[in-house]
């Protein structure tokens, strides 16, 4: 017998073609969308916020905007924009004040990270502008560098970066301060972190002899003939031996933005804190702020030794609970708000919270939160024409305004699961019709709990389908659930019993999430306070570990809902194309996800079409990290994904230079054979990930340890023990070459 090899290929094309066909031909999961029309997710269970945000300057492109400066008298701003990521290059860009410009002015690009600037205080007849800034971009060890660059007085007002007279340098790779300015005495302060991205490993908090985790002094204008500035005579360590003259205060970890009172003096900064703690600080002369002794007022390091005087205590400081990553404001004296008059206007990077505080010098007189934005807030500054603005990395600028009143009295929040309308049954756990249940490739560890989750979406409207590595976007009125069980008897499913149910709802284009705590009848849910809580089980072990033992279960406050929910990872963690590519059992039947959500509408690829384009398979999808069968990199990388790179990417919040989004090539991760930025916790030549030795790799460290330093650093007690097993399997199987390269680029 003889054959073709054509006629084999044609044989296959046509039984693949069959194949199709057939697939597409099967039974959808869901012949026809159901309306959902009981929600009564709706407004919120806290009385509305005295101030809203509009935006302002919105038709202006900006490419991460980082601050944000009127020039003095000249109708003119200008904004620092960051450039390939965290580490630079930097530009400065000028804008006029009107809020109808699109145009935008190049002045100024560095090859080095722009923090801050401030305008000699005869700006107008000098042109001189200071900029403190850290780089070169590529280096591997960095330098913050305050300078000096002159901006021409005839218009176009030029900046000559020959003109770039620098004032002082310093190593610092990691927390690098924030902000410079004037102060009413003449002087040029500058603020500065403690020169890396973790506890303080280089000791130097507490030290005076340094020009790290301090407040500079200088005198710029009465320069020495060997340095461009002098110190000045009653700056408080210039006496005392080995001790940098320089220096006004010390004990800072991360400044991040500070700010003179105009009319009282008072120097403000906001602080990054480490663990639990944020601050904010009022600095006095020679004052010590306690880092690494003490992370705000609380012990922190207590066995170091500390530095001259007392700890000086935060005027404010935020749990995590309701802050994150705190950036220093400005004290308000516009016109706009009358209200705010001479109160500290300060926020959080990652919650997007914003407060207001008044302080007499000894006492916190006036202290509330002002608004809960969206935003990745990086700045405040207050224009000419009186508005406060607040810069947001990802939009640029928008401005605090009272928020009216509601004309209606708002529906009541629901506090029991049970009043959500999004089940029928809450005992039974039984959704109200139009709610899809829905499941994920590469799920979020959660201490081992059971998940189900649902979509419900209102009626007629869809979610937008994308597939570039981002969550889909969703309309408002848009609720999504995710309950947890714990397994009362360890490795048995029919002990489950729910103890968590989470609800993330748009509304006014924002998101916000709640947490309702399952009540010990299984009958209901109250919802949880703002501020979370935890609560401790008693689980059965079996096996050869018979026995019982204790684990206790975070249920999130609803800041720490949006830290992880943020706008960088697009607020939305798993509906995404790569996690919902998958077969799900709708009832009696099963279909991939992709084509049931498709054919009745809840997603749609160019706004008005249900089909997909292309079949499911033409798809990208994530790997299951828990198959064993699967690829081990597909493995590895999706449960970095899912897990790591909702913090761990540009502007996702995470204090480290790597990028684990799955669609970055490994390559590009900065992940593969170079040093923690971060605590190398006592490993020799330790590596985030060190090719074929997983002994000296700090990410799988991290991932085994439970408390301070643990990945993730949030909603975890246990140590996901099969995945540090299959990162250690990667970690050995990556050759030594794996990735050859020795810098941050």
């Amino acid at each position: 017998m003889r054959c073709h090899v054509g006629s084999w290929a044609a044989v296959f094309v046509f039984c693949m073609g069959l194949v199709e066909a057939a697939d597409e031909a099967r039974p959808f999961g869901i012949e026809q969308r159901t309306p959902w029309t009981t929600s009564r997710v709706i407004g919120s269970p806290n009385p509305p916020p005295p101030y809203r945000t509009a935006r302002v300057f919105a038709q202006l492109e900006l490419k991460d905007p980082l601050y944000l400066a009127a020039e003095p008298g000249r109708g003119t701003f200008l904004v620092v924009e960051t450039l390939g990521g965290g580490v630079g290059p930097g530009r400065l860009r000028r804008f006029v004040d009107d809020q109808n410009t699109a145009a935008l002015e190049t002045v100024l690009t560095l090859d080095r990270l722009i923090y801050g600037l401030c305008f000699h205080p005869r700006f107008v007849d000098n042109g001189y502008v200071y900029l403190v800034t850290n780089g070169p971009s590529k280096a591997e060890n960095k330098h913050n560098r305050i300078a000096r660059y002159t901006i021409g007085r005839e218009s176009p007002h030029p900046i000559d970066p020959q003109s770039e007279l620098v004032i002082i340098e310093w190593e610092s790779n990691g927390h690098n301060g924030g902000e410079l300015a004037f102060g009413p005495d003449g002087m040029l302060y500058c603020v500065t972190g403690d020169g890396t991205s973790d506890s303080d490993p280089l000791l130097t908090g507490q030290g005076v002899n340094d020009l790290l985790a301090v407040m500079l002094r200088l005198d710029v204008d009465h320069p020495d003939k060997d340095r461009p500035y002098s110190i000045p005579k009653d700056n408080p360590f210039i006496h005392m031996p080995e001790a940098r003259p320089e220096i006004w205060a010390f004990g800072f970890r991360n400044p991040w933005r500070m700010t003179f009172d105009k009319q009282t003096g008072q120097l403000w900064v906001g602080q990054n804190g480490q663990d639990l703690w944020e601050q904010v600080y009022v600095v006095q002369r020679g004052g010590n702020y306690g880092w690494s002794v003490q992370e705000g007022s609380h012990p922190f390091y207590p066995e170091r030794a500390s530095g001259p005087g007392a700890i000086i205590p935060p005027v404010v400081e935020h749990h995590h609970i309701e802050a994150r990553s705190l950036t220093g404001g400005v004290v308000y004296y516009g016109t706009e708000l009358s209200e705010l008059q001479g109160a500290y206007i300060y926020g959080d990077y990652s919650t997007g919270k914003v407060w207001g505080v008044r302080y007499d010098g000894k006492q916190v007189t006036w202290h509330r939160e002002l608004v809960d934005t969206p935003f990745a807030i990086v700045g405040f500054t207050e224009t000419p024409g009186g508005d406060l603005l607040v810069v947001d990395q990802h939009t640029g600028f928008h401005k605090l305004e009272p928020n009216p009143p509601p004309t209606t009295p708002p529906p009541p929040f629901p506090t029991q699961l049970s009043d959500t309308g999004l089940f029928t049954a809450v005992a039974k756990h039984a959704v109200a019709p139009g709610v899809i249940p829905y499941s994920v490739n590469a799920p979020l560890w959660s201490d081992g709990s059971h998940k189900d989750r649902f979509i419900a979406l209102p009626d007629e409207t869809f979610a937008e389908f994308t597939q570039n590595g981002k969550s889909w976007n969703f309309p408002d009125g848009t609720v999504l659930v995710k309950s947890f069980a714990l397994e009362r008897t360890v490795g048995d499913p029919q002990s489950r019993r729910w103890i968590e149910t989470r609800l993330m709802s748009r509304q006014e284009k924002e998101w916000i999430g709640y947490s309702y705590e399952w009540n010990d009848e299984q009958t209901d849910a109250v919802l949880v306070d703002t501020n979370g809580k935890d609560r401790e089980f008693i689980l059965q072990e079996a096996g050869q570990t018979a026995g019982v033992r204790k684990q206790t279960w975070h249920y999130p406050s609803r800041a720490e809902c949006m830290v992880c929910h943020s706008r960088a990872a697009n607020f939305i963690l798993g509906l995404q194309t790569e996690q919902l590519n998958r077969d799900e059992k709708y009832g009696d039947r099963t279909d991939n996800q992709l084509r049931t959500l498709a054919h009745i509408g809840v997603i749609r690829t160019d706004g008005k079409h249900a089909d997909l384009p292309k079949p499911p398979k033409e798809y990208p999808r994530f790997a299951d990290p828990y198959d064993a069968a699967a690829p081990l990199e597909d493995r590895v990388r999706a449960y970095l994904h899912a897990n790591c790179a909702i913090c761990h990417q540009w502007a996702g919040g995470g204090n480290a230079a790597i990028d684990l989004l799955s669609k970055t090539p490994l390559d590009k991760t900065k992940l593969i054979d170079l040093p923690p930025l971060h605590n190398k916790f006592d490993i020799p030549d330790a590596r985030l990930i060190a090719p074929g030795d997983p002994q000296r790799s700090v990410l799988l460290h991290r991932m085994r340890l439970r408390g301070r330093g643990q990945m993730p650093p949030m909603a975890s007690s246990l140590a996901d023990e099969p995945t540090v097993r299959l990162m250690e399997e990667w970690v050995r199987s990556l050759p030594k070459d794996a990735v050859k390269t020795t810098s941050r680029d």
